[in-house]
């Protein structure tokens, strides 16, 4: 089991950490750019807008995150939703993503929004599970994309 909390700033190196390790594991990773900037400045990038940016820790350590922010007409950008590959598919990802659903609703916001490229196929079935529709597909960064919408009931 998993114990999610919001982030602090001691957790940012096994943040970034997970990020590259699930992303290698996707096949989707480029390399450190300015695509990352957003985890370098968590704060700035999520708290400090109209965000929340949640870990999920078990044994002391980092093994899940995920987090949203302030878009366009009330809705939220869902963002960096990891979990490490050998815990994929046991259900942390969608416990996750409920409690982002949670803070989101109590925020004030309508939905949330997101796109994921076409080769994360766990990311796929993870949003599909959890109620958002295809609402379009595009490129992004070289990476053909399918974009995600859920509005809250």
């Amino acid at each position: 089991m998993i114990n999610i909390r919001d982030f602090t700033e001691a957790d940012l190196e096994q943040v970034l950490d997970l990020h590259v390790s699930v992303m290698k594991h996707a096949g989707v990773y480029k390399g450190d750019g300015p695509w990352d900037d957003d985890l370098k400045d968590i704060k700035n990038a999520y708290l400090y807008n109209n965000g929340v940016f949640l870990i999920g820790e078990a044994d002391g350590k980092i093994v899940a995150m995920g987090a949203f922010k302030k878009s366009d007409n009330g809705l939220a950008e869902i963002k960096r939703m990891r979990v490490i590959p050998e815990l994929q598919g046991k259900g942390y990802g969608r416990l996750m993503f409920i409690m982002l659903e949670k803070r989101a609703i109590q925020m004030g916001y309508r939905g949330f929004h997101l796109e994921t490229s076409e080769l994360q196929l766990a990311a796929q079935k993870l949003y599909l599970k959890c109620g958002f529709e295809e609402v379009g597909r595009c490129v992004i960064d070289g990476y053909n994309c399918i974009l995600y919408e859920k509005m809250f009931i």
